[in-house]
């Protein structure tokens, strides 16, 4: 009998607030198929909706991040180039705009290389902790492609567009200590604790206003495409949705009373 088992491409574990996802394909390390693209949309869909999650972690399984495109998942059917554009356009924007959508922080833990759309999909988190052993790749070029699923866009505001030119032109390895010196990860850390450092941030963050904390990632976002009139009106209208949260009330009321806050998420 035909085994048609699907494979379990990416897990979901939630612990105290915290969604932690898993890119699950080690033995091609992580790297991308239309299963994948499927199994991680439905997870983020499922974190973004979950009002128990609060934060959100991205690792790999194994001894890489995310490799890019499984490129032998996109080999030409019956002797005809598929249409790149078209891929990206249903199977990698709709992931860079989930994560950048959702009110909710998503920290990468990077346990080892992030190349081609798996760096993508790691600077479309809001941070990056980076084991010593892993390391950024824009590997595009490397096979005559340019960058995509949201790299230039994500990797000139963070480095700049002068080391974002080289960076994405030359396809070379960035290591985890320039990684951080240059800002493409906030934190280094000794492998064998990424993840434990990791949870124990996003726990931290679990524990915040989360509706605040949201705000504040759509009004950042927002103030990169627009002038500072509109960041300071858009500044006030999320404000006067944060005005109206139960956190906002818990965090004025601990502060009279000289107390630890209790947020709730709401």
């Amino acid at each position: 009998m035909e085994n048609t088992q699907v494979e379990q491409t990416v897990t979901l574990l939630k612990e105290d607030g915290v969604g932690i996802i898993t890119l699950n394909r080690p033995h091609l390390f992580n790297a991308f198929n239309t299963q994948l693209n499927i199994d991680l949309l439905a997870a983020l869909k499922d974190v973004g909706k979950d009002p128990e999650v609060r934060a959100v972690i991205i690792t790999g399984a194994g001894k890489a991040f995310c490799s890019g495109q499984d490129l032998s998942d996109r080999s030409a059917v019956q002797g005809e180039v598929p249409s790149l554009g078209d891929s990206v356009r249903k199977r990698y924007n709709p992931l860079i705009l989930a994560m950048t959508e959702m009110e909710k922080p998503i920290i990468a833990a990077v346990n080892g290389a992030a190349a081609g759309a798996g760096c993508s999909l790691a600077l479309a988190c809001d941070m990056r902790f980076i084991s010593d052993r892993g390391k950024f790749v824009e590997a595009f070029v490397r096979i005559g492609l340019a960058p995509d699923s949201g790299s230039s866009w994500f990797l000139s505001r963070l480095v700049g567009v002068g080391r974002a030119m080289e960076l994405a032109m030359t396809g070379r390895n960035v290591g985890a200590e320039e990684a951080v010196q240059i800002g493409l990860a906030n934190k280094l850390v000794p492998h064998d604790r990424l993840l434990e450092e990791t949870l124990a941030f996003a726990k931290q963050l679990a524990q915040g206003p989360t509706r605040a904390i949201g705000l504040t990632k759509r009004a950042l976002y927002k103030a990169l495409d627009t002038d500072v009139a509109g960041a300071l009106e858009y500044e006030a209208q999320v404000q006067e949705i944060a005005g109206k949260t139960k956190d906002f009330h818990e965090g004025i009321t601990s502060f009279l009373e000289k107390r630890p806050p209790r947020y709730r998420g709401e």
